[in-house]
């Protein structure tokens, strides 16, 4: 669903925004058109750029992260589009296994479709100042790990709107098992600090206003201080993460969608505070093992 948010500025908003159902965005131009993030498979990919294809050629394409809900898409942009991502990204999407094959932990396995791997052409460390077509886009690191440690939000500030990737979850589940606890916390009070009126989460609904981005905010604050006791208990326990989020009450969160990420959670906790190594198959398994099965999906289409 396309919707608009500032002047010849759009979210995709793909609902409910759960494992492999992103946002992505889109700035138009007088003669060229932005796109933050592509989607998952190819059919969803085409759904997008069919919506946008009336508002000008796509010259440029941001990546927020490497994740494949956000970057799987790419190679279904025309030939001519420049894409850009942080320099980790690249490597993170170029390095990426779960594109060639994606492994039964989620039902029903998404399928791909005719997508490739498509790296960024440009890379960036700190951040990059874009003017496409007469519009300012600064892209922007948060300073460390969070959601990734190759994480970009794009900001308009002539419109106040923020595109903040997976540096926020609305109303659900946040995931940061490849990236810090505490860096996400940090880049919590990063991205208030650009005061954004309109605000893009990764998945999940746009966000309008103080109240309604404040809250949403908040709820992450909770919820990263809460697994982050919980990590920090289970460590001085000698318990492992899944035994960690077993004995857990995650209170208010147990009822968002993706509960299971606790698990994912929990695992980099344990690798960022203790020797332990950070195994990304062993974590996805604890987490299908937390739920009782494999994480759930949108039906293929």
């Amino acid at each position: 669903m396309l919707q608009q948010i500032g002047a010849q500025t759009y979210a995709w908003v793909q609902p409910d925004g759960t494992w492999w159902l992103n946002n992505a965005g889109v700035v138009a131009g007088e003669d060229a058109v932005l796109v933050i993030d592509t989607c998952a498979t190819a059919a969803r990919t085409r759904r997008f750029l069919d919506a946008i294809a009336g508002l000008g050629p796509v010259r440029y394409a941001v990546n927020t992260h490497q994740h494949g809900d956000h970057t799987y898409g790419n190679s279904l942009l025309p030939a001519t589009t420049v894409i850009i991502g942080h320099e980790r990204m690249r490597e993170g999407l170029r390095t990426d296994p779960v594109i060639d094959g994606c492994p039964p932990f989620w039902t029903p396995v998404p399928d791909w479709g005719p997508v490739a791997r498509r790296l960024p052409d440009v890379t960036v460390a700190g951040g990059l100042t874009l003017h496409a077509g007469g519009r300012r886009v600064e892209l922007r690191h948060p300073g460390g790990p969070a959601h990734t440690t190759g994480d970009l939000i794009a900001w308009l500030p002539d419109d106040g709107v923020l595109f903040a990737g997976d540096l926020v979850f609305a109303g659900l589940t946040p995931l940061v098992f490849m990236g810090s606890v505490p860096g996400a916390l940090a880049a919590l009070d990063w991205i208030a600090a650009f005061a954004p009126s309109v605000l893009v989460p990764g998945h999940g609904p746009v966000l309008r206003g103080a109240t309604d981005i404040t809250r949403v905010l908040d709820d992450h604050r909770r919820y990263y201080e809460l697994a982050l006791s919980i990590g920090r208990a289970g460590l001085a326990r000698g318990v492992s993460p899944l035994e960690a989020a077993r004995g857990a009450d995650l209170g208010p969160f147990a009822s968002w969608p993706d509960a299971e990420r606790i698990v994912l959670n929990l695992h980099r906790v344990y690798t960022d505070e203790s020797d332990h190594d950070f195994d990304l198959a062993g974590a996805l398994t604890d987490a299908t093992t937390w739920l009782g099965g494999p994480m759930h999906t949108a039906v293929n289409e």
